[in-house]
């Protein structure tokens, strides 16, 4: 009888451990880059999961059920401690002066930020929801696990995995949108008289010749 993946992992099997990151190292990494909204620390994420798979092997409990809700389960505690260091990070940030504002006055480079400003939004609304109700919409939502999957990998029940998704949903879709109009006003000029830091004579050039 040829062993389950679970009973390989356990037993240091490197070539089964080869096979499960082949098979979700891809769906973690979209999975941390939605929750983050940076490409570098999603590979971060990617790494610190699949080091915890393997230090963890052991723990691996023997059953028939998929590895994916235990993977998806380590990859949300590493994330967990990157939101305490980025939180800690931002009290640190908020003693600082901070730079002055620069607009950006091309529309098509504007046009190109906007999908990126609004995945960056939607993980600031993340942000402020209750942790427990983020990482129930992560999961559910971003990364498509059903409910009991969900719920194996919080460790939580069925129930409180739909309660939690319910609430999220209607909190996020408020703050996301009140996220994204506000970075888009930050964007903006205030005024025509706004002067464009560095070499203002090239900048006067080339905004001349955009003009032409």
């Amino acid at each position: 009888m040829t062993q389950s993946l679970r009973a390989r992992i356990r037993a240091s099997d490197p070539e089964a451990f080869r096979e499960l990151y082949q098979d979700m190292s891809q769906a973690v990494y979209a999975h941390a880059f939605r929750a983050t909204a940076d490409w570098s620390a999603a590979e971060d994420v990617v790494s610190l999961t699949f080091l915890e798979v393997w230090r963890l092997r052991e723990r691996l409990e023997d059953s028939d059920e998929s590895v994916r809700p235990w993977v998806y389960g380590i990859a949300t505690n590493v994330l967990r401690n990157r939101w305490r260091t980025a939180l800690r990070h931002q009290e640190t940030f908020k003693k600082l002066r901070p730079p002055p504002d620069i607009p950006d006055f091309s529309d098509d480079v504007v046009e190109r930020l906007d999908g990126t400003d609004r995945l960056k939004a939607a993980r600031r609304a993340l942000g402020k929801l209750r942790r427990s109700d983020r990482e129930v919409f992560m999961l559910c939502v971003w990364s498509d696990l059903s409910y009991s999957a969900a719920a194996d990998a919080l460790g939580i029940p069925v129930g409180t995995v739909r309660s939690r998704l319910s609430r999220a949903r209607a909190r996020l879709q408020k703050l996301t949108k009140q996220e994204f109009e506000n970075a888009r006003e930050k964007r903006e000029p205030r005024d025509g008289s706004v002067q464009i830091q560095g070499d203002r004579t090239s900048a006067v050039r080339s905004m001349e010749g955009r003009a032409r």
